[in-house]
């Protein structure tokens, strides 16, 4: 057994957290979610958390626990709708909010894990989004300089590795987690299966094992749907 996988997801976050940590946290709405490290997090009773992530979950599912008992201090986040709890924390000044377009968090993100500390965007010129951030023309255009992400632990979930901590994602929780993989000082990966060494074709690896250092399987695997819509059946 490889000495990066471990028993419980309590047993991989151990010695890794502390108050006033920053986190990364996979995910894109309640695809790809580290739904069983997520609340060993919460019964650490560690606080004043920044949480850098697309989302911060749903009721009852996901970041939203870490905002239930007020544990995160601050959100770097793109998308902040439809989660009510962020709504109302956020509004009476109790979250801080570091909002960020979508793309320009993914390259955050990805900046961090390649060593770049500094990328220009066009997106979110003139916008409270570059308010503060220094600006420059390149070939007759605003650019605003963005600056990489990066964080103590990055915690994301897998569909399956190795003992070598070899990844691969299924369809699109492949979304935040391979590059908040590259990201973290140390990476915790839950996964739905741990399969032996050799099983993978190494062009289907979509994260390499040196980005990983703990692996654990997941104990809660739920797959929720966060919008249903159905109709009716035509008729014959």
């Amino acid at each position: 057994m490889s000495g990066k996988i471990f028993p419980t997801p309590a047993a991989a976050l151990e010695g890794l957290l502390f108050d006033g940590m920053t986190i990364m946290s996979g995910g894109f709405g309640l695809s790809g979610n580290p739904e069983s490290l997520i609340p060993q997090i919460r019964a650490s009773g560690v606080r004043n958390l920044t949480v850098i992530s697309n989302n911060a979950g749903a009721d009852g599912f996901g970041l939203w626990m870490l905002l239930e008992s007020r544990q995160i201090r601050k959100m770097i986040s793109s998308y902040v709708g439809e989660n009510k709890l962020f709504e109302q924390q956020y509004l009476s000044g109790e979250l801080e909010l570091e909002l960020t377009p979508q793309g320009t968090l993914a390259e955050r993100i990805r900046a961090g894990g390649a060593g770049i500390p500094a990328f220009y965007t066009k997106t979110g010129v003139g916008t409270v989004v570059a308010e503060g951030k220094p600006t420059e023309f390149f070939e007759g255009e605003e650019y605003v300089r963005e600056t990489w992400l990066r964080a103590d632990v990055s915690i994301i979930k897998a569909w399956r590795a190795d003992p070598a901590g070899n990844l691969m994602f299924n369809k699109t929780a492949r979304n935040f987690n391979p590059n908040m993989a590259t990201a973290g000082r140390v990476t915790v990966v839950e996964v739905e299966e741990i399969v032996p060494e050799g099983t993978f074709d190494p062009d289907c690896i979509h994260t390499p094992g040196i980005f990983v250092d703990r692996i654990v399987l997941s104990t809660i695997n739920e797959k929720r749907i966060e919008k249903l819509t159905t109709r009716k059946k035509e008729a014959e």
